[in-house]
């Protein structure tokens, strides 16, 4: 969600690297029921947990009245915004992949929205029809073999897997953001980066409190498998990349 885009990029790693420690220290999910993706369970539920009574206290009431107090127009060239800034590090992240098609799509969105549509505030790129290549440093290194690791809900930011958590750091160096001075507009272009997208993210929230018997199972299970597909480009593969067994 970008909560740390705004933080101190020399802490990031430290920050980790406390979060991967309490979640070793509380100790693995046994038994005939235990999740091999999941062998941290009992610290991921309770991390679900702060993250959820944090979201219903301060991020959706916010989001709420974003969304309600901000015209639609104004709220889609802010999300532009957002989205053509992270299209930066998808362009990097697919020259990482050697996806030279999409790198070079990715080229001309980020140019034509920046030069042409007020640094991105106008999406003209996809009303030409020039696909988006969303693409992070996690699916990079899934790309090039680096197994994802146990599932891993983290603060603030939620699920996600120690090969992802990892990837954070790279993806955090590379968001322009990040450079913004001083920093009381980096922070405050940060909050903004966050309310937006809880803002996008209202509809499927309330889907998600209303379909699941068990929400952290479900958004547990939607996470790897959508990363899973992420990596692979959507295409079914035989054996499970991510495997433990592997």
């Amino acid at each position: 969600m970008g909560v740390l885009k705004f933080c101190n990029r020399g802490r990031i790693t430290a920050w980790l690297a406390v979060v991967l420690m309490l979640a070793l220290l509380s100790g693995c999910a046994t038994g005939p029921n235990a999740n091999p993706r999941d062998p941290l369970e009992p610290f991921n539920r309770g991390m679900s947990r702060f993250n959820d009574d944090v979201d219903g206290i301060v991020l959706k009431p916010v989001a709420t009245v974003y969304k309600k107090a901000i015209p639609p127009l104004v709220r889609t060239g802010v999300s532009n915004v957002f989205n053509n800034i992270s299209d930066v590090g998808s362009l990097l992240n697919n020259v990482f992949q050697f996806k030279g098609r999409a790198a070079a799509d990715m080229v001309i969105r980020v140019s034509f929205n920046t030069v042409f549509g007020f640094a991105g505030i106008l999406d003209l790129a996809s009303e030409f029809g020039i696909e988006r290549h969303p693409e992070d440093f996690g699916q990079t290194l899934g790309r090039w073999g680096v197994p994802a690791g146990p599932y891993l809900v983290l603060p603030l930011l939620g699920p996600s897997t120690l090969r992802d958590t990892a990837a954070l750091v790279v993806d955090y160096k590379g968001d322009v953001t990040g450079y913004v001075d001083p920093i009381a507009s980096r922070t405050a272009l940060g909050a903004l980066r966050i309310v937006d997208t809880r803002a996008n993210l209202l509809r499927l929230g309330t889907m998600l409190d209303e379909a699941a018997l068990d929400k952290y199972s479900f958004s547990r299970d939607v996470y790897l498998q959508r990363r899973r597909s992420l990596i692979a480009d959507g295409e079914e593969t035989e054996a499970d990349p991510d495997s433990p067994a592997k």
